[in-house]
């Protein structure tokens, strides 16, 4: 025993093992051992199946992730004690996955089979979840296991193969969506690709604000107009489905001025600035803006903001319409609108309008042209902003010099990014 022990630890003479010899280092006290042996191709699948016995979880472990082991064996595994070697085998039996068929003629395959449907039912969540991980986009993946996930009860396990696996039909979702009772179920199923309008529909029918916000944001997801108009007119109150809405590949007239009417005034840039419209629609969609804008109730609500929060209200409507340009803040600075040209440079920044007026206010003169380039206006402007907006004494203004900034890019970006950590 001593000179066969020293030969296997010492990798062999290359010659495999005899049976006898694998029978004897299987009954071996060191549990090392054995589980060399185990993780073994070349052990005689007699000695793999004995090792199934084995009371370490480690020998167990090795010979459910070894590929030489018997299916007999996989199948004795299958209800190990031990959840370590139901998850390696869990893994090892899901990648044979799609040559496994439930009416197969062939006694070994079928044993492989019932091992996976054993796994599938795996009372420990991760047992399940590595099979569903490993088989969600599978093509040939059996059918009936499939299903078996689909309808688990935890979304750690049904999630993957409702978003991602394609042997599941419509038939099949439509069933879940009707009767699942998985948290999460409709969501996975609204982020699988290309989800046909039948699907769509159903998900619209169940009025799960989570799974139609990511079913509007599924840009592959084939909602038919009729349908995204009756979601529209349910999304007034449902802040979370306006940007997708608004992101929507397709949209009609129709739908774009019914969204026109309430989303909030920040999204209205998003709308405006769509390249699939025509002229005379955008027209007919600035004009539900233009009226929106004017509306009384609008007035109302400008008249309880402080004026730098006015302001901000009045340059988010102008940007939605597109006519937020640099002609508009020189004449700002003509009209001594400070709070316009503070709230103008915050949304271009994307800063807070309070963190541009402590730039002004400090006579931050780095900050002023910093912001200034960032929000895409001209040196020009930045040396304009400083002397009649920022009151910086001449001799500290930093000039532009002819169309150029007076700091150079890195100088510029380096500013803003350390405003940018203030904000």
């Amino acid at each position: 025993m001593k000179k066969l022990l020293e030969r296997f630890l010492n990798g062999g003479d290359g010659k495999e093992l005899t049976y006898e010899e694998a029978r004897e280092l299987a009954r071996h006290d060191d549990p090392d051992v054995r589980r060399e042996l185990a993780d073994r191709k070349d052990t005689k699948p007699e000695i793999l199946y004995f090792l199934t016995d084995d009371p370490s979880p480690e020998v167990r472990s090795a010979i459910a992730k070894n590929e030489s082991t018997p299916h007999q064996a996989d199948l004795r595994l299958a209800t190990d004690t031990n959840e370590t070697v139901r998850s390696d085998l869990a893994l090892k039996i899901s990648r044979l996955a799609p040559y496994l068929d439930a009416n197969d003629q062939d006694k070994v395959r079928v044993m492989a089979y019932q091992a996976l449907e054993i796994l599938t039912r795996d009372q420990v969540t991760r047992v399940r979840q590595i099979i569903s991980d490993t088989l969600k986009d599978v093509a040939d993946a059996p059918p009936d296991v499939i299903r078996a996930l689909a309808w688990d009860a935890e979304i750690l396990v049904a999630g993957p193969v409702l978003e991602f696996s394609p042997v599941l039909s419509d038939d099949d979702l439509l069933e879940i969506i009707t009767h699942g009772t998985a948290t999460g179920q409709l969501s996975a199923i609204s982020r699988r690709h290309n989800v046909s309008e039948l699907i769509v529909d159903a998900l619209v029918e169940t009025s799960d604000v989570e799974a139609i916000g990511l079913l509007l944001a599924n840009s592959s997801a084939q909602i038919r107009e009729e349908t995204l108009d009756r979601v529209i007119d349910q999304s007034a109150d449902i802040e979370s489905w306006h940007s997708p809405l608004l992101a929507r590949p397709i949209l009609s007239l129709r739908a774009a001025k019914k969204l026109a009417a309430f989303v909030a005034d920040n999204l209205l840039g998003t709308l405006m600035a769509r390249k699939d419209f025509s002229p005379e629609m955008m027209d007919e969609i600035r004009s539900v803006v233009t009226r929106r804008i004017g509306s009384p109730e609008n007035e109302e609500a400008e008249d309880s903001k402080t004026p730098l929060e006015a302001a901000y209200a009045e340059v988010q409507k102008l940007d939605a319409l597109g006519e937020l340009n640099e002609a508009n803040i020189r004449t700002a600075v003509q009209k001594n609108r400070r709070e316009f040209c503070i709230a103008a440079l915050a949304l271009r920044t994307r800063l807070r309008p309070i963190s541009v007026e402590k730039i002004f206010r400090n006579q931050n003169a780095k900050g002023v042209v910093a912001v200034t380039w960032k929000a895409g206006f001209s040196a020009a402007t930045s040396e304009i902003l400083q002397r009649e907006i920022a009151h910086i004494d001449t001799g500290k203004i930093l000039a532009a010099t002819g169309n150029e900034f007076p700091l150079s890019e890195d100088d510029l970006e380096w500013q803003f990014e350390v405003i940018s950590e203030v904000d």
